[in-house]
């Protein structure tokens, strides 16, 4: 396969080891509170307090309306906060499922690595272009459908088997 020789797909969580972790950056201020910030925030805002909050917005706003004639401004109020909330958490939960994603990733390298026979290239895979993982799925879903072949050839085999065991354990004495 052309991508397993490819320099550039080297695997650069192999050099990682229980007796030699990865080296933590030195991050600016900006970026650490920005981390601590959105973790925090999308930690909260999965909460239900967060729902009945937002829910108890709308419904104070929907009892609003009457009083403020259902006005054009009073539609604005509700569509402007909504729409620079929603703007704001698509970053926020963005960034929280890149280090989601990432985390994963680092976890799933390290079993492929750590497992005896495994492909050390597949715990790079997140780093192959999408033509490559395309040939990579291919090649994976034959190895599925031969393997499945021949566990099915297996179990016919076995069920047909079963019949003449069952025959000849009954006929030998005990």
């Amino acid at each position: 396969m052309a991508i397993a020789n490819k320099p550039e797909h080297r695997s650069h969580v192999a050099s990682a080891s229980p007796q030699h972790p990865p080296v933590r950056r030195q991050t600016g201020l900006m970026h650490r509170w920005f981390e601590q910030f959105a973790r925090s925030a999308s930690h909260a805002a999965g909460k239900p307090a967060a729902f009945f909050a937002a829910l108890t917005i709308v419904a104070v706003w929907l009892i609003s309306g009457p009083l403020f004639h259902f006005s054009d401004t009073w539609q604005l109020v509700i569509n402007t906060g909504t729409t620079i909330i929603t703007f704001l958490m698509v970053f926020l939960l963005q960034h929280s499922q890149n280090r989601d994603t990432l985390a994963l990733q680092v976890k799933l390298g390290e079993l492929i690595i750590a497992l005896k026979g495994a492909h050390n290239m597949l715990a790079i895979a997140e780093d192959l272009s999408e033509e490559e993982l395309a040939e990579l799925h291919a090649l994976h879903t034959k190895k599925a459908e031969e393997t499945l072949r021949r566990l099915e050839t297996r179990r016919a085999a076995r069920h047909a088997a079963a019949p003449h065991r069952k025959a000849a354990d009954t006929q030998q004495p005990r």
